[in-house]
């Protein structure tokens, strides 16, 4: 037996995060038996397991997704533990060790900032002198607005952007690194340099706005050093640090970077350096956020792409195309002479084969450096671009294999995998894998590069199930969680539009400017139908991926505050009609029904998409109260799920069973949800066939019908109408996109028109994955992969595709919270062949999705099967023909 995949809190070996509640996970990869009759975990404060400080003995009920018991953590310690599992051949096997590590509890250390001007950068340094090398050395660290760190003129970690990005109101997140290797016994110095950021850089919609959080550049951090003998020595920052300006003159998310090396001062953070010019911190005494152990992920250098072409335009530029949308930066080597100003400017796309980069609206997205005369590698440090193409000056001999595009995003498995016999449904496939890896960027953001890159609750929401297809997710949400409950405690329950609520921080200050004034950037504090539901569905759909009921438990406050939330508007303001027809929505946003040309709003009445919406949510609040043996809650919300499927049947049905608001995106609402009265149900199946076929069989749906009608389509007897959808190649359509040269999805569906000019630039992004939720549907439906939601986390499942004559075959493989899943359909003579893999510990059923006079399975014929029957299949790899 082989037992993997060991996480903490779905994180492997983590070091220095919030630790509120300890959740174990663990996969059996391989086994003689089907099944685990008996699990045991330990945990221990040595890696021998010698010292156990909980042994859960042997237990029958023990999952393997969600083991969380009862520990009394300590800081600054590390915890390894081990699982052991038994199955019902007999098979026995023990896990390597794992372990957590806690973070320490900064309790020495000051804030300090330069006594600069409060545009400038500041380095700091402090030279320390160890008597002996120590065995153990952790820097727990943040700064603000962006920091790096440095122990002996190494950078420190691999990360890139800390301490991330959050409501630094709120909670400020600090990192712990592991620096033991890099201190040396004598003199070491550590060195840290801070950049803008999303604190004190510019972040929203209004233009040259910036410090929405803070004006000055400030950081904390502590070095503590334990000795073989046990003693411990901490150095922390305080006035004793030095400082000076860094090479930074200018940091931006939105505008980049301007380095000048000239002004580097060597050595800076070695222990050899003189110093000479700088001056001592001094203290930073502001309000600030609760200082907490990170719970963001790493953001790191995930992949390196090598340019694909250079090019020379007509308006004589030098463009390096890197042949796929990216969020990172670009690295090269520099060789130009002294006082030489190299610029990158990034865009997306080409216009009449010339550089572009309009649609970025107001932000600049630039890189400047400005060469010392040394040849050295050059990246920048605290920005990122969304980009595909970069136009260079300054560089006289641009040779290619000077530059690589850093593709950056939060540190996350790909678990998913699709692959088909049409290479451009494998583009569509790959280009909402790449969305989410540039937008995925510790916030799951609806854009990496104009003005925006926010992390907007309804892109988030609607794409949440085709990331965790995609990657594994949950330690990622948890944290965009995290600054959602904690948005949410200070708006009475209610979702912002965003999260982090810059839009909110913006109101608050242009209002405390001028009491008087309109002048907002987006209202947020009523929440938006399909945008703050983000709040039910990201948790449940989180639950039902990956099984873990402890982070349920952690997001059901999210869960209930919204449902009240929603429920207190209907009391207050609806009449408690048991509707919601209150407040601004953004509804079936960008669709392409409504008949007022340019509006980004569909023609789905706003109302009727938030009324629906409070029953999904009031509904997934009470299944998971039901999860969570919350049975008042549930019951509770059953009961006004009931109250409120009834108002809306009432108020949207006439008394023949017609729908009032007949659009596609109305209709796969209500077959969607069930919200049909008995007996109408085909009625408007058959209409929602009309809506398409008034169209030529094309959609005209937005952020909320787009993710919902494939699978309606499906599940109502139309799954050769969803291919269609899927497999159109005009517009609007997936393979448009693709036919014009896509690599990530689009914002609009015509964000470049057939001439390939691009259609808006006030509002039109190339990486914007919403639309990429078909993504899903392709999972659940085309290769037939669905969770069973009594069972989550893929304990039990369904395995039933639908095949269409218009693929050869298609393929899918995911890494499951309980092992590998594969699904394969192919043609075969006059039928179809069938390959699944179950793993262990699982149950799968395999439903027959055709007619069919011969079934084997490997092999041996299994008679009086028809559609609809089911196949139990346990762990194991499976052959099924039909014909």
């Amino acid at each position: 037996m082989i037992i993997e995949c060991l996480r903490t809190n779905h994180v492997e070996n983590p070091l220095g995060y919030l630790m509120e509640r300890v959740s174990f996970s663990w996969i059996v990869t391989e086994a003689a038996g089907m099944h685990a009759v008996r699990s045991r975990v330990r945990v221990a404060l040595d890696e021998a397991m010698t010292n156990v400080i909980h042994d859960s003995g042997e237990q029958v009920d023990i999952r393997s997704v969600d083991y969380a018991p009862e520990l009394e953590l300590q800081p600054e310690t590390r915890y390894y533990w081990q699982v052991e599992v038994w199955d019902d051949k007999g098979d026995h096997g023990k896990s390597e060790t794992a372990y957590f590590e806690t973070a320490a509890q900064l309790k020495e250390s000051a804030w300090i900032r330069a006594p600069f001007e409060k545009k400038t950068h500041p380095l700091f340094r402090k030279k320390i002198s160890v008597e002996q090398k120590p065995v153990k050395a952790r820097l727990y660290i943040c700064g603000l607005g962006v920091y790096e760190a440095y122990v002996n003129g190494e950078k420190i970690g691999d990360e890139y952007l800390t301490p991330y990005c959050n409501d630094y109101n709120l909670w400020l997140q600090y990192q712990t690194y592991d620096v033991t290797d890099q201190i040396h016994e004598g003199d070491n110095c550590l060195g840290v340099m801070l950049g803008n950021g999303w604190y004190k850089g510019r972040f929203g919609f209004v233009e040259h706005m910036g410090e929405l959080y803070g004006d000055t550049c400030h950081m904390i951090c502590e070095l503590h050093l334990t000795y073989a003998d046990g003693s411990k020595c901490v150095i922390p920052s305080d006035e004793s640090w030095l400082c000076a300006p860094a090479p930074v003159l200018e940091s931006s998310i939105y505008d980049g970077e301007i380095w000048d090396s000239r002004k580097e001062i060597p050595g800076w953070s070695e222990a050899g350096c003189e110093a000479e010019g700088f001056v001592h911190a001094v203290r930073y005494e502001e309000k600030k956020g609760l200082l907490v152990p990170r719970l963001s992920l790493p953001v790191k250098i995930m992949e390196k792409i090598k340019p694909a072409e250079l090019i020379h335009t007509a308006a004589d530029e030098l463009v390096i195309d890197f042949g796929q949308e990216m969020t990172g930066w670009v690295e090269f080597l520099c060789e130009e002479p002294e006082g030489s100003e190299i610029v990158f400017q990034f865009g997306e796309i080409l216009q009449e084969g010339k550089f572009y980069n309009e649609n970025l609206r107001s932000a600049k997205e630039e890189y400047h450096y400005i060469s010392n005369g040394k040849k050295v590698w050059v990246r920048p440090h605290f920005t990122f671009y969304g980009f595909r193409y970069m136009k260079v000056t300054g560089i006289k001999d641009v040779r290619l294999e000077n530059f690589a595009g850093c593709v950056m995003y939060s540190e996350m498995e790909r678990t998913g995998r699709i692959q088909t016999s049409d290479p451009k449904v494998n583009q569509l496939v790959h280009n909402a894998l790449w969305g989410q890896k540039g937008n995925f960027l510790d916030v799951p953001t609806d854009c990496p590069q104009r003005d925006e890159r926010m992390g907007w609750t309804g892109d988030a929401q609607v794409f949440s199930a085709t990331a965790s297809y995609n990657m594994y997710t949950p330690a990622f949400y948890r944290k965009y969680l995290y600054d959602m409950k904690l948005e949410q405690d200070t708006l009475n329950g209610s979702v912002p539009h965003v999260v982090p609520d810059v839009l909110g921080q913006i109101d608050r200050i242009l209002h405390a400017k001028d009491k008087e004034s309109d002048n907002v950037a987006v209202s947020t504090a009523h929440g938006s139908c399909a945008w703050s539901d983000a709040g039910t569905v990201i948790p449940w759909t989180i639950y039902q991926a990956f099984g873990d009921k402890t982070l349920l438990e952690q997001q059901y406050g999210n869960m209930k505050s919204w449902a009240d939330y929603i429920r207190k508007v209907d009391v207050e303001k609806c009449g408690g009609s048991f509707l919601w027809t209150d407040g601004f929505h953004f509804a079936d946003w960008l669709a392409l029904d409504n008949y007022h040309k340019g509006s980004c709003f569909g023609a789905t009445d706003p109302y009727f998409v938030a009324s629906a919406y409070y029953y999904y949510s009031v509904s997934l609040t009470a299944k998971a109260a039901k999860a969570l043996e919350k049975k008042e809650d549930a019951a509770y919300y059953e009961d006004l799920a009931l109250h409120i499927k009834e108002a809306f049947l009432k108020e949207y049905y006439t008394a023949t069973g017609r729908l009032a608001q007949e659009t596609q995106t109305a209709l796969a609402i209500v077959l969607w949800l069930d919200l049909i009265p008995e007996g109408a149900k085909q009625r408007q199946i058959d209409r929602l066939m009309e809506k398409l076929e008034e169209e030529k069989m094309h959609l005209t749906t937005g952020f909320v019908g787009t993710p919902l009608l494939c699978p309606v389509l499906t599940q109502n007897g139309h799954a050769d109408a969803a291919y269609t959808l899927l497999l159109n190649e005009d517009f609007p359509s997936w393979l448009y996109e693709v036919n014009m040269g896509a690599t990530t999805i689009w914002e609009r569906w015509n964000s470049v028109l057939p001439d390939g000019s691009i259609s808006d630039t006030g509002m039109n992004s190339l990486n914007h994955y919403a639309y990429g939720s078909v993504v899903e549907w392709m999972y659940r439906y085309m290769c037939g992969l669905n969770g069973c939601e009594e069972a989550p986390g893929y304990e039990r499942f369904m395995i039933c595709p639908y095949v269409d004559e218009r693929f050869e075959w298609v393929r899918m493989s995911y890494d499951s919270a309980k092992g590998k899943i594969r699904s394969e359909w192919r043609k075969k003579d006059n039928g179809y062949f069938y390959k699944v893999e179950i793993p262990f510990d699982t149950e799968a059923d395999f439903v027959l999705n055709q007619d069919a006079e011969t079934v084997t399975v490997n092999e041996v014929e299994r008679p009086n099967l028809k559609k609809g029957d089911r196949i139990h299949l346990a762990k194991g790899v499976y052959e099924i023909y039909m014909a």
